[in-house]
């Protein structure tokens, strides 16, 4: 024991002798993935390729609801490290296929935080672990043994090196799962250095399946097998036999690859995943890892991530470059490549099919991220984005209730969140005039989803033209959230000339107007008689009540598809600007009893929930751009930064950092689906965006500083720009928007109703 403290207590060069694994020199320098890895943002720092399917990252945890990525900052001590994780969202599962190295006695179970009880975890300190894009590394304290990681798509790799030990140990733990359980593994050794295997997880996705081949770099000294914590045996005076004294099967099962090794000695593992079959995942090794240049694999995942930051170029300092760059990093890890590398997948069907096409994808967090990643997309990710609507189509063809996505996860549908958010993921791009879609097949799974007879109160929602509360939960931001999503439909209907479908779903979208309560002048709840709710606490939340996670503060003002109706009904401009001031203000007797994602508030502004986001916009489609500038501002300041607690909250697959992306930029597409981006101000003195179309879109921001948040004028190559709003077509024809900063509002800029953006309604086909 004196020997190991002793050990551990060495500098890092004095414990390994090879080289460190050179810092990054591209644009991937700046990124920063510990950030969201401390608090709400549930990210995490382990190596990925850009929408990589594996996703290779140590797990600090696997019991806590909190820690949904498997690695919180504030930890002391590292469980091993898996090979899928989800980026940023609110609920745990994944972290399948743990491997950890270990030396000394060994242990079968990870132990306890506290150390009470010991099991194969072990302490690591901040100052011995480093993450870069497609790199992470950290010393194992209490073995002695550096752990590195790298990846490909549908790869991994880990390499650790050990102390000479004589008793030096890979662990690798198929019952490892986050929060969820592992309901059956098995696993074989098919030559002298290779495991292959699987589990099934029942998790928030209930039947997920994940199969592996795993290479070990050095022949196996020893290898056992553990089910139920007894060694497996292959023992014919036993009354149960197994298959044989090299392949093992339970709900609880452990490999223990047994080495002795030298000092400085590394041993590397290369993982291949696959939701198919232990074949699937094999080729996938041996297409992607053929060999063990480490070095090799991590500048690859380097120079892919450096492709793909580099669609855009940004002038600022080193921490708003780091800020900027991490929010691309994360926006681009999901959805996930969900395809072998021979083309099959598994699909929403439990059946093997073959992408024809298109790559095949899943993780569609699309509550979240239709508000401002799936936008993103279509201007600097178009190939990706017509993949991912493909992939929503297949799975729609696949699913046995046809059904469009809700929560789309390993070919699982969790249905998380309400509404049909694939519908404007959809319609958004068709509007921006994305091709090689089946359009008039897109409207089908359009109309279909959003006519499911036992789907979530649709019935009752078309019947009543609201959602009641007595005879569904949520149903005030269910109605809401399908209204905009059909106001989504009617356009696309309209654009293809299907004028009954379109007139059906325009009148739905106008569902929201039933539900306001011009007596409060906020959205209440209504049962199936058309009574309201009372008594009616506006600041009151309740889990599974008549809101999702949130208040009618929040969701009053969820009508993106007509905001001018909004504005009408709370009695024009100024009145609505009013109500809107009072959203971002203190108020008393609140009840917060059991809600999540209450962070970054302002007042009853939310930034660390979706619904929130797009209300600072608002002010400048009602004539107050400046308080819209003011508030984009203030948030960026101080809900985003480059360090590992810096985001506010979830980052849901990508959404948090998107808003951030455009905000930056200094406008943000408030309704996905007309086209149509509402000016703010801009946090940095010049982001150049490279389109997916090859023309390059500038922002520059004149007397930049942190004082100068308000705009005082604009111009579009070179002529003056007195809107509120930019259309994607101006987008994607390239230029330069110029903005003038100043200290003072201008209110005489866009403040005038001609230069706000209207309704979807005001946009034609």
């Amino acid at each position: 024991m004196q020997m190991l403290r002793a050990l551990i207590l060495l500098p890092v060069t004095a414990l390994f002798a090879a080289p460190p694994v050179p810092a990054p020199s591209g644009l991937s320098k700046y990124v920063r993935p510990f950030v969201g890895t401390k608090g709400e943002g549930n990210t995490y720092p382990g190596a990925q390729m850009p929408f990589g399917m594996v996703a290779l990252s140590p797990d600090t945890d696997k019991k806590e609801y909190n820690t949904a990525s498997g690695y919180e900052y504030s930890d002391k001590t590292i469980l091993g490290f898996s090979m899928l994780h989800l980026s940023g969202t609110g609920i745990p599962d994944m972290g399948d296929i743990l491997f950890q190295p270990t030396v000394g006695e060994t242990r079968l179970e990870p132990g306890t935080k506290d150390l009470k009880e010991k099991g194969y975890q072990s302490r690591f300190s901040h100052d011995r672990e480093s993450a870069s894009p497609g790199y992470y590394s950290v010393v194992l304290d209490d073995y002695g043994v550096k752990a590195e990681l790298t990846a490909t798509a549908r790869a991994g790799m880990l390499r650790f090196t050990y102390p000479a030990s004589k008793n030096a140990h890979v662990v690798l733990d198929l019952s490892h799962v986050l929060l969820h359980k592992v309901v059956w593994s098995n696993v074989r050794q098919v030559d002298g250095q290779t495991l292959q295997g699987m589990h099934l997880v029942k998790g928030w996705a209930k039947d997920r399946p994940v199969y592996f081949a795993a290479r070990f770099s050095k022949p196996f000294g020893g290898l056992r097998l553990f089910s139920d914590k007894k060694e497996l045996k292959y023992d014919s005076f036993k009354s149960y036999r197994y298959l044989s004294s090299t392949s093992g099967a339970g709900a609880n099962l452990q490999a223990v690859v047994d080495y002795e090794t030298g000092k400085d000695e590394q041993i590397s593992v290369k993982v291949g995943i696959s939701p198919l079959s232990e074949e699937g995942a094999l080729r996938n090794l041996d297409a992607e890892m053929p060999d063990w240049a480490f070095e090799s694999y991590v500048q690859k995942a380097r120079d892919a991530w450096d492709v793909e930051l580099g669609k855009f170029e940004v002038e600022g300092t080193d921490t708003q470059k780091a800020t900027f760059y991490s929010g691309v990093y994360h926006a681009f890890m999901a959805p996930n490549l969900y395809t072998d590398s021979d083309g099959r997948y598994r699909g929403q069907d439990q059946q093997a099919k073959m992408a024809k096409g298109f790559q095949n994808y899943t993780t569609f967090s699309l509550w979240d991220t239709y508000r401002a990643t799936h936008p993103l997309f279509t201007l600097v990710q178009a190939d990706r984005d017509r993949d991912m609507i493909q992939s929503l189509l297949a799975a729609y063809d696949q699913s046995s209730d046809h059904l469009l996505p809700i929560w789309h996860f390993w070919s699982n549908e969790t249905w998380c969140m309400p509404g049909y958010h694939a519908v404007p993921v959809i319609v958004d791009a068709w509007a921006k005039g994305m091709t090689g879609i089946d359009w008039e097949k897109a409207l089908e799974a359009c109309v279909a989803s959003a006519s499911h007879p036992t789907f979530d109160g649709l019935v009752d929602y078309e019947r009543l033209g609201y959602v009641p509360f007595d005879l569904e939960n949520e149903s005030v931001s269910k109605t809401l959230e399908y209204a905009y999503d059909d106001a989504c439909i009617a356009r696309l209907a309209r654009g293809l000339g299907k004028t009954a479908i379109a007139e059906r779903f325009e009148k739905r979208a106008q569902s929201y107007r039933n539900l306001y309560d011009p007596s409060l002048k906020f959205m209440r709840p209504k049962d199936s008689k058309g009574q309201w709710m009372t008594p009616f606490n506006p600041l009151e939340y309740k889990h599974l009540g008549p809101f999702t996670e949130g208040t009618t503060w929040q969701y009053t003002w969820s009508v993106a598809q007509d905001v001018p109706g909004l504005i009408g009904l709370m009695g024009g401009r100024e009145a609505f600007t009013r109500k809107l001031d009072e959203v971002f203000q203190e108020h008393e007797k609140r009840t917060d009893d059991g809600v999540e994602d209450i962070e970054g508030r302002i007042g009853e502004y939310w930034h660390g929930n979706e619904p929130s986001h797009h209300v600072a916009y608002l002010f400048a489609a009602a004539g107050q751009p400046w308080k819209t500038q003011a508030l984009v501002r203030k948030l960026i300041d101080t809900q985003y930064g480059d360090q590992p607690g810096s985001l506010c909250g979830n980052d849901d697959c990508g959404q948090m950092s998107s808003w951030y992306i455009f905000s930056a930029m200094g406008f943000y597409p408030v309704c996905p689906g007309d086209n149509r981006y509402v000016i703010g101000s801009p946090a940095l003195p010049k982001i150049s965006m490279h389109l997916s179309n090859g023309k390059t879109f500038t922002v520059r921001a004149e007397k930049f500083s942190a004082k100068n948040v308000y705009v005082q004028k604009v111009t579009l190559n070179g002529k003056p720009w007195s809107k509120a709003w930019l259309s994607h077509a101006t987008l994607c024809e390239g230029g330069e928007l110029v903005f003038t900063l100043g200290a003072k509002p201008n209110k005489a800029w866009a403040s005038k109703p001609e230069a706000a953006p209207g309704s979807m309604r005001d946009v034609q086909p």
